[in-house]
């Protein structure tokens, strides 16, 4: 289970995050929505282990972040399967092998074979693994990273605004995908999102920020109260 237990982040003199605190149970699927200046990036990169909260604790199982090493964190990335707005994927690899590169750096090449076409057919890439990233849509190239979050099989999927970057048709194909590897897989889902489609297929828990907080928490939250002042 994830847990956020009283956590505050201050950055230069400023409390970001006030006394954060919510769990996510396995197979749950969890959404943080915020305006901007909520707080929504600050809880993704505690998640993903890229910061530590200056008060208050965040655990993951027998993981607690605060008190992590450096060495440490690197496997408690392991355990996370981690999505970014913007992509980042090697330019110089193949879509196989941004893929693959994951399992290549932790010694796991043996897996390899295996694993990268498995996920490329999942993410429906199996056509799209000798091409390189700058030939591939924002869509694919959404999936592409998806199929390398998944390397690792992870515990909980990680995603900072999946759809940022996606005309209205990608997005709502994204979505679907999210949906459906949680269907299939019950895999945890956390996700940050500006986009209603988001909300509006996968139904999630909403925690709503506010200036740092936790504005609401809801299960079967109307898309007008997840959204209301944001959009």
């Amino acid at each position: 289970m994830l847990a956020l237990e009283n956590v505050s982040l201050i950055l230069d003199d400023r409390k970001v995050l006030d006394r954060i605190s919510f769990s996510v149970k396995p197979g749950e699927v969890v959404a943080i929505l915020g305006s901007s200046g909520a707080g929504k990036s600050s809880v993704f990169r505690l998640l993903i282990g890229e910061q530590k909260p200056t008060l208050g604790s965040l655990k993951l199982d027998d993981f607690r972040l605060e008190e992590l090493s450096a060495q440490s964190i690197q496997s408690f990335r392991r355990q996370i399967g981690i999505i970014f707005q913007d992509f980042r994927l090697l330019p110089r690899r193949t879509a196989a092998e941004n893929v693959a590169f994951a399992l290549e750096v932790c010694g796991q090449s043996s897996q390899v074979s295996r694993k990268v076409p498995e996920l490329l057919k999942l993410v429906g890439l199996q056509d799209k693994a000798d091409q390189f990233p700058s030939s591939l849509s924002g869509g694919e190239s959404q999936r592409l990273a998806i199929a390398r979050a998944l390397i690792h099989d992870p515990k909980i999927l990680i995603a900072d605004e999946p759809t940022g970057n996606l005309d209205p048709r990608n997005s709502r194909e994204i979505a679907q995908l999210f949906e459906r590897l949680h269907r299939e897989k019950n895999i945890t889902i956390v996700f940050a999102t500006h986009n209603p489609v988001m909300i509006d297929i996968m139904k999630p828990r909403v925690i709503r920020l506010h200036d740092g907080r936790v504005a609401f928490d809801e299960k079967a939250c109307p898309l007008e109260r997840a959204f209301e002042g944001i959009l």
